[in-house]
Order: structure tokens, then C-alpha cells, then sequence
């Protein structure tokens, strides 16, 4: 009898934890990229057909601006990474029924986080934006924009807990796509219920806010039958899904710490607002645009920082750790680089940025001066945000967030002490610049001062769970 011999079988490895850094990094990042620009028409189209509606609804865009921040920042880049970190470092592990429990117990934690939010702003929402200086008509237009976009707030968190969810499996193409078909849609859609079309018609703020959402319910849909159809790595658990607190603990302890991060900024930014409301509507409306800019730039350093989340998570599930902290080094630099190339640009050519969107002579030197002083500084939000996604990867939360209160308080000390010297708009231009260097040093610094990966024996032996393949 012949005896065959049998080969032993070649294991294929995992592009994440094993694929050289910077490849996989930039192979991962490009669709957000992509999609993400795609949000950055929707920035410029938005902004552009609310001027059109006149400097009130551009001014009340502003004092809006900082809670819908808050809310996509805390689904997505908060919560949603935290998602994501914790499916990553369960497949990192190779526990596969875990993961797919997690993104159960993600979806409600989104509905949870999503009817918080629409009751929050329904009842409290006038009162807030009355703080930030809102009077009149500008108020009245703030108002009716935050009246239909939060009283849709559970769409954006639950499409949010499930790009998290394929994020975490190393699936970036799908939610990219989703950003970029729901920018499409949001662009038409605002623009005809905002300023209208034909016998529709013209809604105003309250008609951005709507083709907002509808937007959102589109990718929403969209991915929610890609996950629950089998066609995703992980599928939530539905029928029989025993709820666990520990399934809660492994999201919140990285997504719940997450969201102060972007509530700090929310509060320094509506802290900035709110000084800069007391020079005057033209000045208001100038910062406006040009912290339009600041978060377009941030979703560059989103692109990079969210595709650093499965990297990290998984190298930390797999107990690598040196390689887990050089993707943070490398995420960290690529975007600094990118975010500081095109604020610098911006800066030297600030009517580049400011011609899209106002004529108002008063407007534009307030949106020339604020780009020439913050735009530069603006690589160092970006490289804050690679390292808090880089953070979440590897669920240390705690420096990032710290490092978002030391700007928060540099800024509300600083506005104090300037406003007690009746200082000008402009001094407060440099204020918020120097702010952005401090939170991007401390943020890079805790990445590297932080003690990542578990305490020994915490995790045993472990293997890799999917494929050289990277969707």
C-alpha cells in the first residue's frame, strides 16, 4: 500500500496583523478617503445654499454646527470605534461568535444613544442655542433645523453602529460607500428642500436638516441588509441573543470614554461661539466657514485614523504590540502631513475656501483673517484624531480624552483672560490656533507614554481569524 504524504497546510495570513504598515494602512484608508471627499462636497454645497438663503441662516448654520458635530463624531468616530475596537480585538483573538454578540449588543447601544439625543435636543435644544448668542431670526432658523434633524437622531447612530461593525471586521469599502452615496443624496435633497425647485417649495433650514436624514436612512438601509443578508464576516445575533454585561462593558469601556472626547470639543467650540457671538453676526458667520474647513479637514485624519482602529485592535488581540503602537505612528504622520499640507494651502489662498460660499464684504474678512491664523494649526487636529482612533484600537481612552479637556480649559481660560483685556476677534483667532497645537501634542505624547496591550496572563494563546483578504 502506497502511504501519500501529506503536506502541512500553509496557513494564509492576515493582512492586518501581518501586511507591511504603511500598505495595508493606505490600502484601508482609501475608500474612506474617497467617500470622505465626497463629504466634503456635501460641506461646500451645504454652506453654499445656505448663504444663498441669506448671513441669518448662515449664522444660525453656526450655532448649530457644533451639536450635529457632536452627534456624527459621537455615532461614528466615538461610539462607532468603539464598536469597532472591540469586534477587532475579538477577531483579532479568533473568537468569531464573540464578535458577532458585541455587534448585537452594538445596535442597542445606537438605539439607546439615538433616543437620548432626539429627546435631549427636542426639550433642551432652544435653550442651548439661546446660550450661544442665538437671537431673532437666527435663532428662529437654528431652531427649525435642530427641531427635523434631531428628531431623526436615531438614523445617524444606528448607520454609525453598523459601519462600526463592518469597520471592525476590516470592511472599509461598504460604509465608504455608503458615505459617498449618502453624500450624493444629501446634496440633491437639501438643495431642493432648502432653497427648492420647480413646485417645490423653498423650506429653508428645516428642509437641509430633512434631506439630511432621509440621506442617512438610505445608507442605513443599505447596510443593514448587507450585515443581516450573511454577506458580512460578522452577523449580529438576533433571535436567542442573550443580553450580557459584558458584551456592554467591551464596547462602552473604549466607545462611553470615547464620547467625552468629542463632547470636550463640542463644548469648546460652542465656549469659542459664544465669545465670538458678542462681535457681532459677520464675524460669527466668518468663523462659521471657516470651522467648516476644520471639519472637512478632520474627516482626511478620520480616513486614516478609522482604518488604524482594526489595525491596532487586531494586533492587540493578537498580543503584538510593538507593531500596534509603529500604526499608530504611522497614522499619526500621514495625517499631519495631509491635513497640514491642504491648511497651509488654504491659508496662504484663503479665497479659495471663501469664495464658494459668501459676497458679504464683513463675512470675508472675518473668514480671511480666522484662515490665515488656525488653518496652518489645523495638522495638529488632525494628528489628535490618529491618535485617539489609534487609541480606541487599542481601548486606552483615558489620555486622548485628557488631552481634549487640557484644550477645553486652555480655551476657557484663555477667552476669559482676553475678554477681561477687551481683547479683539482677532486675538481670539489665535487663541483657538495655539489650542490646537496643544491638544495634538498631548495627544501624541500619551500614545507613546501610555502602557498599551493587557497584563500578562490576561489573554492567552490567540490566533489570527481572517484571511490575507482586506475588503
Amino acid at each position: 500500500m502506497r502511504v501519500r504524504s501529506v503536506r502541512p497546510r500553509r496557513l494564509r495570513k492576515n493582512a492586518l496583523t501581518d501586511g507591511p504598515i504603511l500598505r495595508t494602512l493606505l490600502w484601508l484608508a482609501w475608500p474612506n478617503v474617497i467617500a470622505l471627499s465626497a463629504g466634503t462636497c456635501v460641506v461646500i454645497a451645504e454652506t453654499s445654499y445656505i448663504g444663498r438663503l441669506g448671513v441669518e441662516p448662515l449664522a444660525a448654520m453656526a450655532l448649530v454646527f457644533p451639536f450635529v458635530v457632536l452627534t456624527m463624531t459621537m455615532s461614528g468616530g466615538a461610539m462607532g470605534g468603539g464598536v469597532a475596537s472591540a469586534v477587532a480585538r475579538a477577531l483579532g483573538a479568533g473568537d468569531v461568535d464573540r464578535a458577532a454578540t458585541l455587534a448585537s449588543h452594538a445596535l442597542l447601544i445606537s438605539i439607546c444613544f439615538g433616543l437620548t439625543f432626539m429627546l435631549g435636543m427636542l426639550i433642551f435644544g432652544p435653550f442651548l442655542l439661546v446660550l450661544l448668542g442665538g437671537r431673532g431670526n437666527v435663532l428662529a432658523n437654528a431652531v427649525g433645523y435642530t427641531q427635523i434633524f434631531f428628531g431623526g437622531a436615531v438614523l445617524p447612530w444606528v448607520m454609525n453602529s453598523m459601519a462600526g461593525i463592518l469597520r471592525g471586521t476590516g470592511n472599509m469599502k461598504l460604509p465608504s460607500l455608503m458615505i459617498l452615496s449618502s453624500a450624493v443624496f444629501q446634496v440633491i435633497l437639501g438643495g431642493i428642500l432648502g432653497l427648492g425647485l420647480g413646485p417645490i417649495p423653498s423650506f429653508g433650514m428645516r428642509g437641509v436638516a430633512a434631506g439630511t436624514l432621509i440621506a442617512f436612512a438610505i445608507g442605513g438601509a443599505i447596510m443593514a441588509w448587507y450585515i443581516f443578508s450573511g454577506r458580512a464576516r460578522v452577523i449580529p445575533k438576533i433571535r436567542g441573543l442573550r443580553i450580557r454585561r459584558a458584551m456592554f462593558v467591551d464596547i462602552l469601556k473604549v466607545g462611553l470614554v470615547s464620547c467625552f472626547s468629542p463632547l470636550q470639543s463640542v463644548l469648546t467650540i460652542s465656549i469659542f461661539t459664544h465669545m465670538l457671538a458678542g462681535f457681532g453676526t459677520e464675524i460669527l458667520a466668518g468663523y462659521g466657514i471657516g470651522a467648516r474647513l476644520e471639519f472637512m479637514l478632520t474627516s482626511v485624519a478620520f480616513a486614516f485614523g478609522i482604518a488604524s482602529v482594526p489595525m491596532v485592535g487586531m494586533a492587540i488581540g493578537a498580543e503584538r504590540i510593538a507593531r500596534a503602537r509603529r500604526i499608530a505612528l504611522t497614522a499619526g504622520l500621514v495625517s499631519f502631513l495631509s491635513v497640514g499640507l491642504i491648511g497651509t494651502l488654504i491659508a496662504i489662498f484663503p479665497d479659495i475656501w471663501v469664495n464658494i460660499f459668501t459676497d458679504d464684504p464683513g463675512v470675508r474678512s472675518a473668514s480671511r483673517q480666522y484662515l490665515s491664523t488656525a488653518a496652518p494649526m489645523y495638522a495638529f487636529i488632525g494628528l489628535a484624531l490618529s491618535m485617539y482612533f489609534s487609541s480606541q484600537g487599542a481601548a486606552k481612552m483615558l489620555g486622548p480624552v485628557l488631552a481634549q479637556t487640557a484644550r477645553l480649559l486652555f480655551i476657557a481660560l484663555g477667552g476669559w483672560w482676553l475678554s477681561m483685556h477687551h481683547a479683539t476677534a482677532a486675538d481670539f483667532f489665535v487663541l483657538a490656533a495655539t489650542s490646537m497645537v496643544v491638544l495634538g501634542v498631548l495627544s501624541a505624547a500619551n500614545v507613546f507614554l501610555t502602557r498599551w496591550g493587557p497584563k500578562a496572563g490576561v489573554i492567552g494563546q490567540v490566533q489570527p481569524a481572517l484571511s490575507g483578504v482586506v475588503d
